[in-house]
């Protein structure tokens, strides 16, 4: 989380957390063919039960890359990529309909999360010595945003294209007092097709009174094609040497623990499936991987966090992102009761996510990066999915 103040710009390290380091310059624009430019339209989608019209937006590029992006909570509904032989599949989960999105208890496919992705202990934190009391709606404590997170409203969608890109941006102002928190929050998340096959995630957020933000994107992908089988062949890379440990709630213990001799070591390419089973005390928590991984290097300008293949279809994934950690989580809780896309059943472990972000409950973590906005500041985050092929 960059914050700017007054013209001074300010960066929440990561590899010392709660210390405190210069920004470094905006990362250098990725060079691109310039035949390879992306186009983006806008259809109808469906209407919500007030009435609300939500459209929904499609980014393709002249690599048959196709991002499909509605108004309903930010949701990437469709990510399809070529594989190895060019074939094009959806490797994200989701639903097909407006209607299925409102009428399922979705894991919060595809969706921006916010005001504050994953958990604060016991929806309570204390900001200025004001203590503020959040929904309880994971168990005994708070989960992505609340009962009506980000990903349960409408926002405003506009369409660009510029410099041989292609996306929309997404606003929406979260008014003072919105399931709990304090400040209106006047939010922007930019969703970006390029033709390197980059999905480049902005975030953006400003508010009238001191608040905790920490937003990310929550799309479970399946390198295999939605709803093809389990992920746990995939072969996955984090670029991190420690992780948060969290206690029978799933609340960090304020440990930075090393990876080292753990199941959660992935610093070299090792199968999501590899180790899921272990007797780890953590892995049996998260019933399998829903941990924060402490980057090695992020926080401190835009850098690798994570690479993932797939090896039947040869398709990669990298992630890149100025946030200092990543949740790694397995798909723990698909359970065979959702149908989704184009009727695939998905089952347990069918789709993995990796959302960036700072760590859990840290409004209640002094030691963990500070998670705090003030007015006159600025929230501002990038995230990059890079998509390819190994051969």
């Amino acid at each position: 989380m960059v914050l700017i103040t007054a013209g001074v710009v300010g960066q929440v390290a990561c590899s010392a957390p709660g210390s405190q380091t210069a920004a470094p310059a905006a990362p250098a624009a990725r060079s691109e063919a310039p035949a390879a430019s992306a186009r983006v339209t806008r259809a109808a989608f469906g209407t919500m039960p007030d009435g609300t019209a939500v459209e929904v937006f499609t980014l393709t590029n002249a690599n048959g890359v196709e991002v499909r992006a509605i108004e309903y909570g930010g949701i990437i509904t469709v990510l399809r990529v070529p594989d190895r032989d060019g074939r094009l599949d959806d490797v994200v989960l989701g639903y097909d309909t407006l209607e299925a999105y409102l009428q399922n208890n979705s894991p919060f496919f595809g969706a921006i999360i916010g005001r504050y992705g994953n958990r604060i202990a016991k929806g309570r934190f204390v900001l200025d010595g004001t203590s503020h009391q959040l929904a309880t709606n994971d168990g005994p404590n708070h989960l992505h945003g609340g009962v009506k997170g980000f990903d349960k409203v409408v926002w405003e969608g506009e369409p660009f294209e510029r410099d041989g890109r292609a996306g929309v941006a997404f606003t929406r102002t979260s008014p003072d007092g919105e399931e709990g928190y304090p400040g209106a929050l006047s939010s922007r998340i930019t969703y970006t097709l390029t033709g390197s096959n980059e999905l480049i995630v902005d975030y953006h957020a400003t508010t009238t009174a001191p608040t905790i933000v920490n937003l990310t994107q929550h799309s479970y992908f399946n390198l295999a094609g939605q709803g093809a089988r389990d992920i746990l062949d995939h072969q996955l890379e984090i670029r991190a040497d420690r992780y948060t440990p969290v206690d029978a709630t799933l609340i960090p213990t304020g440990e930075l623990a090393a990876v080292q001799d753990t199941p959660f070591d992935f610093r070299t390419a090792t199968a999501i499936g590899a180790r899921i089973g272990s007797d780890h005390e953590q892995i049996a928590r998260g019933r399998g991987y829903d941990h924060n991984f402490v980057l090695t290097r992020g926080g401190g300008g835009l850098s690798v966090a994570a690479r993932v293949v797939e090896p039947t279809t040869g398709r990669t994934l990298e992630v890149a992102t100025t946030e200092p950690g990543l949740q790694f989580y397995s798909g723990n809780f698909l359970d065979g009761t959702i149908t989704g896309k184009a009727g695939r059943v998905y089952q347990r472990r069918f789709g993995f996510c990796l959302e960036t972000q700072h760590y859990p409950d840290s409004p209640n973590q002094p030691s963990f990066p500070s998670t705090v906005l003030r007015p006159g500041e600025e929230y501002r985050s990038q995230t990059v999915f890079t998509f390819g092929v190994t051969r």
